[in-house]
């Protein structure tokens, strides 16, 4: 979640807000990073996880997200003390898991004294399977496209 306060009564869509408000405050959000998310987007930028793609300070529905793979809907938010007992971190969260994004939060000090781990912990999570996938849509007996543009 965003470390920077903003007019939008929240911070890094904490509270909902519109979808043009929401883009002008990811862009925002990437412009005035934190040490932390700096730190850790150059490991995650390029690929360079097993060649998952991640975007930074993404519009996730009605939020922004710190770290996003879109491919396995995977969020990774990190966190410094402010978060500690944050109920519209819980709400959110719950938001994420109930449109199917696996939520990964780590402390900032994590990032900086326990990289290795923290990369591990992400690599590990885009490895594994979805526990339940979802099934395949059909539509006028096609299957739908799958993301790379293949059908199924």
């Amino acid at each position: 979640m965003s470390k920077i306060p903003l007019n939008y009564g929240g911070e890094g869509g904490g509270n909902r807000v519109g979808v043009k408000d929401l883009t002008g405050i990811a862009r925002r959000l990437r412009e005035h990073s934190t040490d932390t998310e700096r730190h850790l987007w150059r490991h995650l930028r390029d690929r360079q996880i097993d060649g998952f793609k991640f975007r930074r300070q993404q519009r996730v529905g009605s939020y922004v997200v710190d770290f996003v793979n879109l491919e396995k809907k995977v969020v990774i938010e990190l966190d410094g003390g402010q978060h500690a007992l944050d109920p519209g971190d819980k709400i959110r969260d719950e938001w994420l898991k109930a449109e199917g994004y696996k939520v990964l939060r780590f402390w900032d000090n994590q990032v900086f004294s326990n990289l290795e781990d923290v990369l591990e912990t992400i690599r590990e999570v885009l490895l594994t399977p979805h526990p339940a996938p979802l099934p395949c849509l059909r539509r006028s007996g096609f299957a739908q496209a799958g993301p790379r543009g293949e059908g199924r």
